[in-house]
């Protein structure tokens, strides 16, 4: 009686293998979304960061624009106005103030946000007012924080907060990486006499031009230029709109339909570069990127000299 053999044929094998590769298939899937979920998540999180403590620095360095303490009877220096801008420019890291500003496309016709204040303090200055470095400005002395977008050296573009150090000299720090783009606008207080209250939102652009047209008193160019420090538009300025659209780390992006980001909403972004930033039309590798718009307008505290 010959006995009984016990095994698999070639049937239950293919069988059980494609059941194997059907559960590695799905285990494998799962494992990818879950990553590609903590990887949103996570890039969200340092998004999140970034865009708070960027508006942090921002709202920090606008409620002391135009500051001068009264008390001490020493006026802010040079008598510039507390605020300035620039529309679609990038900055040279070691020049000083806003001078050497360059066009820059791959920025996304980014704006400079210049902001001027007087300090406190004898010699280096109590910690009262600093600028956005940290660096405590000392009375008489005239205190800078000047944000604008940079790129870095390994092509990711930044904000950056542009500073006088002690020494005299001009530099910069990265503030938050990852920025698609940073604009600015200001509130404009046309009434007379002055309110207080903002009539018209422009850009850099348009204070600029409102400025070109003053007429202006003075015999000499000197004369003028100071007449002009009296009477230009950017000491008009009482409330500072910001916009700062940031990205993450590459594949942070969900997967979802591409969206159109409107900075300040449609009828603030049509004519200026920048104020409209539509996924579907930027390169691949920053196209599937987390993104996370940050907005805040600042009410400015001094009125200008």
């Amino acid at each position: 009686m010959k006995g009984r053999q016990a095994g698999i044929g070639l049937p239950e094998m293919l069988v059980s293998m494609a059941l194997g590769l059907f559960v590695a298939l799905a285990a494998s899937a799962m494992l990818l979304l879950a990553n590609r979920d903590f990887t949103h998540q996570a890039a969200g999180t340092r998004l999140d960061d970034g865009g708070r403590y960027a508006l942090e620095s921002i709202g920090l360095a606008l409620r002391q624009a135009a500051w001068s303490d009264l008390d001490s009877g020493v006026p802010p220096a040079d008598g510039d106005a507390g605020i300035g801008g620039l529309d679609a420019r990038t900055l040279p890291r070691m020049a000083p103030g806003l001078d050497g500003a360059l066009v820059a496309g791959n920025v996304q016709g980014s704006d400079v946000l210049a902001v001027h204040f007087g300090g406190l303090g004898a010699g280096g200055g109590d910690g009262s007012m600093v600028d956005c470095a940290g660096f405590a400005i000392g009375a008489g002395e005239a205190g800078w924080s000047i944000f604008y977008v940079g790129v870095a050296d390994d092509g990711e573009t930044e904000l950056r907060c542009k500073y006088r150090a002690q020494s005299g000299n001009w530099n910069a720090d990265a503030i938050v990486r990852g920025v698609d783009s940073f604009q600015v606008l200001y509130g404009l207080d046309t009434d007379q006499p002055a309110d207080g209250v903002p009539n018209r939102y422009l850009n850099a652009s348009g204070i600029r031009a409102l400025d070109a047209a003053l007429v202006l008193a003075g015999a000499t160019p000197q004369q003028r230029a100071q007449d002009l420090r009296r009477k230009t538009h950017w000491k008009r300025v009482t409330v500072v709109r910001v916009a700062l659209l940031l990205h993450g780390d590459a594949h942070s992006h969900t997967g979802a339909p591409p969206v159109r980001y409107h900075l300040f909403g449609i009828p603030g972004g049509l004519d200026d570069p920048g104020t409209v930033i539509d996924e579907s039309t930027l390169p691949g590798p920053w196209r599937w990127r987390a993104r996370r718009l940050f907005e805040q307008a600042v009410l400015l505290r001094n009125r200008g000299p």
